[in-house]
């Protein structure tokens, strides 16, 4: 199906879960720089984190956060559909999204899923990090709703004329030109250390 830049794709029949599916950016966003916020504040509280090391912490959340958001797109969000499964998967959470890329509802998953995903990697990162989670998953959380974002944007908005007409140029090559490259939304990064930028014209 080429993209259709009006209208949404039908997921579930049912009218409920069908609601669910859609939600307006702002709450995700704010959800996430709200909880982000509050680990900092909790972390400095009870003295798990100093100035410092929160600054390091959290870039390093941040960090891990678009390696995140790259394999999961690239792995997760374009699997093979090679049965039913995989078929339905991919298209429920991302191949709606590149039938109907400008379904400015679906450019962020439902709230409840992503506070579902935040919890599990809270807890993953608590088991590796210990104490140092509240700064780590803070930036991990900074980098989500940046993501959110930067998401939003490219597909809401024209690109400005300035150096964030990067992220415009790059994103749309991934949906209008070549879907197995470009997968980075918020930064090119890891496209870059791991081979998938797109080619240069000569």
């Amino acid at each position: 199906m080429k993209p259709n830049h009006k209208g949404s794709a039908t997921i579930f029949k049912n009218p409920v879960l069908e609601r669910l599916t859609h939600t307006h950016i702002a709450i995700p966003i704010s959800i996430f720089l709200l909880i982000a916020t509050g680990l900092l504040i909790y972390g400095f509280r009870y003295g798990f984190l100093d100035v410092l090391s929160a600054l390091g912490l959290f870039l390093a959340g941040w960090l891990i956060f678009s390696l995140v958001e790259y394999m999961a797109h690239r792995y997760i969000f374009h699997m093979a559909p090679t049965n039913e499964l995989k078929r339905n998967i991919q298209y429920t959470f991302h191949g709606n999204h590149h039938d109907y890329p400008k379904d400015k509802t679906r450019l962020a998953m439902p709230p409840i899923v992503s506070l579902f995903i935040a919890s599990f990697f809270f807890f993953v990162f608590k088991l590796i990090f210990g104490t140092m989670v509240f700064g780590i998953v803070a930036g991990f959380l900074f980098g989500y709703a940046l993501y959110l974002f930067v998401h939003y944007a490219v597909h809401a908005y024209a690109p400005p004329k300035n150096f964030l007409k990067t992220l415009w140029i790059h994103h749309s090559i991934h949906h209008y030109k070549d879907p197995e490259r470009a997968y980075g939304v918020s930064s090119p990064l890891w496209d870059w250390v791991l081979g998938t930028m797109p080619e240069r014209k000569r």
